[in-house]
């Protein structure tokens, strides 16, 4: 509610000024206020009538898109803010013999319509800004009743103080009054700066910076007077993070020393020049500092990746070695080569890249046409099959072969995420005492060495978790080094990009000293010298 008391005093008050002297030089003047009062009655509407579209617009979108223009609306009023805390630092203290100044200039140019054209133009003009202002200042307050309360309380305020001033019966110290409020203004427009980047971050615009900092929920409980200070007031949250701690500090700190540096410490306009071309330079070492200090996020290395078999025992591993996997199976290795890679989600990994690869059939010429029940006892687990009596089905039997495998590998940073191999050799058995074909899947080695498929291997369950833990990580740390690295290193660089062009601007203002004068001085210093 405090928050929005100033700012619709501050705002009201401005507006309430220009009406109020342009109304006493029409009245001086023996010129009708209708006119006037219809043109500021116009523009009181259109400024309601843009804060109500703006809110219906909002409430209408998707919770995202909701964020995403209340952090627009944060950054507009945060402009709108700092502008009339830089422009009041400047002109506060003459602002009233300025506006009457323009009033009388608009007066002599023929007609009072330029005076009613200007109140119209002030007033649009403060009560947009208003309405943005208050419009994110509802976004960040916790109660927006209050905050309506506030607002329509101190925009009267204003009013009540320019009619005061209109009639002659108050006198006001504008530029303490600004000077005083300015305190205030600034550490809402700070507040703004921490709850707009909560904005971008629900929007999705940014995720970087987000680890807690301080619990300040002791200190501002919710429901509490000092709660509806912190958090409704100077919009600074019970649980702020570190981008909103950087903002905050990043914003307060400049501003503060800008508007509140000892005049007689201030200086000269040569000296400001040279002062904004060192700050530039100092943002630019910061920048390039930033970005040389902060390196890309890397993945973990985890080594070999140990294979399981469906009985949860090891039975070899799997490792990556430059554009080839190698599979260990027993005392068997063979490769896989990583090409044509998919990218796609495994498991929790968004980015994961997979691989396939189908296994090569076995050579038909190395297996037997016939097994006897040793053989076949052995190649099941050194036991018969169920259903095959030994007593009646006495062997050999005729064997027809078929083979089939396939591996698919994960990969997430060049680690192994996951991998798994069906291998899989089945055998259908005829003659030898069946009374019908029975078809059997075995694994093991046959008499001549040849091995047949060893079924089905995964990765170990404890090695994925660590591989999508790694990758989490990797994801987490990514966002952050970017941002850290890369994007805030820009924003210090574009600042500094700013910061020149206003530091040449004002050089190309300064007067430029008369050359004979220069000429006269440079010799006078010459024969200083000789003497």
């Amino acid at each position: 509610m405090l928050a929005t008391f100033i700012i619709g005093l501050r705002e009201g008050l401005e507006a309430a000024l220009i009406v109020g002297i342009i109304a006493a030089f029409l009245r001086r003047n023996g010129r009708s206020l209708t006119p006037m009062m219809i043109g500021v009655g116009a523009a009181i509407l259109l400024s309601l009538g843009v804060g109500v579209g703006l809110r219906m617009v909002e409430t209408s979108l998707p919770q995202a898109a909701q964020e995403g223009m209340e952090a627009i609306i944060g950054i507009v009023a945060i402009v709108f803010v700092t502008g009339m805390l830089l422009w009041m630092n400047s002109n506060a203290g003459g602002l009233k013999r300025h506006l009457e100044s323009s009033a009388t200039e608009a007066l002599g140019a023929g007609t009072g319509r330029a005076l009613v054209v200007m109140a119209f133009l002030a007033v649009l003009k403060e009560g947009f800004e208003t309405s943005v202002f208050l419009l994110a200042t509802f976004s960040a307050s916790t109660n927006a009743g209050l905050a309506a309360t506030g607002a329509i309380l101190g925009i009267l305020t204003a009013a009540v103080i320019g009619y005061g001033l209109y009639t002659g019966g108050m006198r006001l110290n504008l530029g303490r009054f600004f000077r005083i409020t300015s305190v205030f203004l600034l550490l809402v427009a700070a507040g703004l700066v921490v709850s707009t980047l909560g904005k971008m971050h629900g929007a999705g615009w940014i995720d970087a910076g987000q680890a807690p900092t301080v619990d300040l929920s002791w200190l501002a409980p919710p429901g509490s007077v000092q709660g509806a200070l912190f958090t409704g007031v100077l919009g600074i949250p019970p649980d702020p993070r570190v981008i909103q701690v950087v903002g905050w500090f990043g914003y307060v700190i400049p501003m503060a020393i800008y508007v509140y540096w000892p005049k007689k410490w201030r200086p000269d306009a040569r000296g400001a020049v040279r002062l904004r071309f060192g700050i530039a330079g100092a943002l630019a070492v910061a920048a390039v500092a930033m970005f040389l200090a902060v390196g890309p996020a890397q993945m973990p290395s985890l080594g070999a990746a140990t294979l399981v078999d469906s009985s949860g025992q090891t039975a070899g591993s799997v490792r990556t070695e430059g554009d080839r996997a190698i599979v260990t199976v027993g005392a068997s290795e063979s490769t896989m080569p990583l090409t044509e890679g998919v990218v796609g989600q495994h498991r929790t990994v968004p980015d994961a890249v997979g691989y396939r690869q189908a296994l090569e059939p076995v050579d038909a010429g190395s297996m037997p046409s016939t097994l006897t029940l040793d053989e076949l006892a052995a190649l099941n687990g050194g036991r018969l099959p169920l259903g095959i009596n030994p007593l009646v089905a006495k062997g050999p039997f005729t064997v027809s072969w078929v083979h089939s495998g396939e591996r698919q590998l994960w990969l997430v940073a060049g680690e192994v995420l996951d991998f798994t191999q069906t291998d899989t050799t089945t055998a259908t058995l005829s003659g030898g005492g069946l009374a019908n074909s029975r078809t059997l899947t075995l694994s093991g080695t046959l008499p001549n060495g040849t091995q047949l498929g060893s079924g089905s291997l995964t990765v170990d369950a404890a090695r994925v978790q660590a591989a999508e833990q790694g990758a989490l990580t990797l994801r987490t740390q990514g966002v952050e080094r970017t941002f850290w690295g890369r994007v805030f290193p820009a924003l210090l660089l574009l600042s500094a990009l700013i910061t020149v062009i206003l530091a040449e601007r004002s050089r190309r203002r300064l007067p430029q000293p008369d050359r004979a004068v220069a000429a006269s001085e440079s010799e006078s210093r010459r024969n200083l010298n000789v003497s």
